[in-house]
């Protein structure tokens, strides 16, 4: 079976953002992390090369595949800071909707600006995905 590419790693974080070439998505970064941490009470530790991730948790998939992975994470890409989150289907689009400026995918919230989003709902949608993510796969 293939080795997750996304792990945690002993790289610092701050040296990533400091590194990110956008100083607007630079202090947003560090703006998400205060957040984040404030909200979940980890500290942020660098998944891969490029993801903020807070906790952890351990997933099984019905096919035999596990790993671990971040419980909250995001990563300032070039296009735009990317939020993982993962809820249940009856609180996406509501949430999402009352979210502001941004796109998302199945599993990936896009956001241009901090300023351009309700960051309460960020919030709501952070402690939602934790929430769910450890329903899902509770710690042994």
């Amino acid at each position: 079976m293939a080795k997750n590419k996304t792990t945690e790693t002993v790289s610092s974080v701050n040296d990533f953002i400091n590194a990110v070439d956008n100083e607007a998505k630079r202090n947003d970064a560090f703006q998400l992390v205060k957040i984040i941490q404030e909200i979940t009470g980890f500290e942020p530790k660098m998944w891969g090369p490029s993801i903020i991730g807070f906790g952890s948790y351990h997933y099984k998939y019905a096919s035999g595949h596990e790993g671990d992975a971040p419980l909250a994470g995001f990563s300032p890409r070039k296009a735009a800071t990317t939020v993982y989150f993962y809820l249940p289907e009856e609180n996406r689009d509501e949430l999402l909707s009352k979210l502001g400026k941004h796109t998302s995918s199945k599993a990936c919230i896009y956001i241009k600006k901090l300023n351009d989003i309700d960051i309460e709902i960020l919030i709501k949608i952070i402690l939602l995905s934790i929430e769910y993510t450890q329903n899902l796969y509770p710690s042994k």
